[in-house]
């Protein structure tokens, strides 16, 4: 096992990772901007060092200062979390010509699976189904409108250099081609500096579902079995659970195999996430595969047992897989909401500011990733989630009515959350009947309006906190006393 593993990153994902390697007995390093001064990350590392400004460009996207930090620190492995330099190949090769252990697959692997258009090639030379589309790059012209004609209306633009919804859109005729393929290679350009594009057949509301994978340096690999992550806006997903609810045995094994093909096919190791589409048919195509631990990993530690970040660290510390995959067994189900500083009242725009209230809920079967804390500022800068809360139940029926519990019970004060959204959801007919797909938000939920009662509590909660808190700092003024938080005295970051 490693000496010392630095963490690459901040927020939940980072406390995460550290609390795995202090159970494994392996001492820990982050990394922090100005923004993240005082966040929880850097109260729970054994040691801790400044990164750089705010901005993530300056700070948690610079490879050569975090290369640099994990030398000062003598550190024999890096993992990269999510987000950020993840699925950066050159980060991944650095680290490997460093020396220093990337957790996570080799850069060749990120670089083959990192270009959608080589990794549908590898895929369907493996005999995986993909879904129909050009053979390669698409450049504004006729030749793209031909490809387009012969797959069909409506057709999907996407980025072959990226994810997250950035530089992807939906074509639905022909006289919106040319101007969505210039808006989404400008916008390829920007997120992920290759503008590169390619077009596929759009497929109309389909299921987005998942497979966990474990992969070691020695051929063995084993799928924890899958993830329906269908509830998305502007394919970003908002609401995962475990197992699917459209799953039959036979299906998932199918879909479990060409899973484990798509893994040999790339050579890859260590954790990832193979993902398909399933249209109303319930065929299944490849869409691509995320090579990182996902931010929905915990569905599938709760309903397999099983510590994925873990047995990260094992695999990359050359360590065989103990598991086969008679092992892996489903035990319940698991639902995960993601809890964004955003309004879903005002079409999701980002809420930062200081919170001035956190009570996380607590009970039976609930768990919460969280990387904020009371009097925590969330920052401008960088992806709205915050926290993660997760609920396992013996039987799906019982996960949406415990969840619905926790989620009342969760009180974050001062800045808007998601949280009204995740309620409405688990109040939706479809949702619960498991009858969704991606278009779900858009189509179900798209024009109703949140429970104002809701709002009224939070806002008056806000408010009274607020004044309470200028309150107390008056008091203070006049006293001529200043209040240190136990938490600050504890943090003590290496500069």
């Amino acid at each position: 096992m490693f000496k010392k593993v630095l963490v690459a990153n901040r927020g939940e994902i980072a406390v995460r990772v550290l609390r795995a390697c202090r159970e494994m007995g392996v001492p820990s390093v982050t990394v922090y901007s100005d923004a993240d001064r005082t966040a929880l990350h850097t109260r729970y590392a054994d040691e801790v060092y400044y990164l750089g400004p705010s901005p993530a460009t300056e700070s948690y996207l610079k490879i050569e200062k975090i290369i640099e930090i994990a030398r000062k620190s003598n550190v024999d492995a890096i993992h990269p979390g999510y987000g950020f330099l993840a699925e950066n190949r050159e980060f991944a090769r650095v680290c490997e010509e460093s020396g220093i252990v990337f957790i996570g697959p080799t850069s060749k692997a990120i670089e083959l699976l990192g270009d959608k258009i080589a990794s549908k090639k590898t895929m369907s030379v493996a005999g995986i189904p993909i879904i129909p589309g050009s053979e390669g790059e698409v450049k504004v012209g006729e030749k793209a409108a031909k490809i387009a004609e012969e797959i069909g209306f409506p057709v999907l633009i996407k980025a072959a250099g990226g994810g997250g919804g950035k530089g992807m859109r939906v074509v639905r005729e022909k006289k919106e081609l040319f101007s969505s393929m210039k808006q989404a290679m400008s916008e390829a350009k920007s997120a992920f500096g290759n503008p590169m594009i390619f077009v596929e057949k759009y497929l109309e509301s389909p299921r987005h579902i998942e497979f966990q994978i474990l992969a070691d340096n020695y051929g063995n690999v084993v799928h924890l079995f899958e993830r329906e992550c269908s509830v998305q806006r502007r394919h970003q997903k908002l609401i995962e659970e475990a197992p699917s609810a459209i799953m039959t045995f036979e299906f998932r094994s199918r879909m479990g195999e060409a899973a484990l093909k798509a893994v040999k096919a790339s050579n890859y190791t260590n954790a990832g996430t193979v993902e398909f589409m399933v249209d109303k048919d319930r065929n299944f195509y490849f869409l691509e595969m995320n090579t990182r631990l996902q931010v929905e990993h915990p569905v599938t530690e709760l309903i397999t047992g099983i510590d994925i970040v873990k047995e990260q660290l094992k695999i990359a510390s050359g360590e065989k897989l103990s598991l086969k995959q008679d092992d892996v067994k489903i035990n319940g189900t698991a639902i995960e909401c993601r809890i964004s500083a955003e309004d879903p009242e005002n079409n999701f725009a980002p809420s930062t500011g200081k919170i001035i209230e956190l009570s996380e809920p607590g009970g039976p079967g609930i768990r919460v990733e969280s990387g904020i804390f009371d009097g925590f500022e969330v920052p401008v800068y960088y992806d709205p989630l915050i926290a993660k809360l997760l609920v396992w139940a013996p039987t799906r029926h019982e996960s949406i009515a415990r969840m619905k519990r926790a989620l009342r019970e969760y009180r974050i004060r001062g800045i808007k959350t998601s949280i009204p959204f995740h309620l409405l959801v688990m109040d939706n007919s479809g949702f619960i009947d498991g009858n969704y797909d991606t278009t779900f938000i858009d189509k179900v939920l798209g024009g109703v309006e949140y429970k104002k009662q809701n709002y009224d509590i939070a806002a008056i909660s806000s408010i009274i906190g607020k004044v309470l808190e200028e309150n107390r700092t008056r008091v203070s003024e006049t006293k001529k006393e200043s209040y240190i938080s136990p938490w600050k005295l504890s943090a003590r970051p290496v500069k």
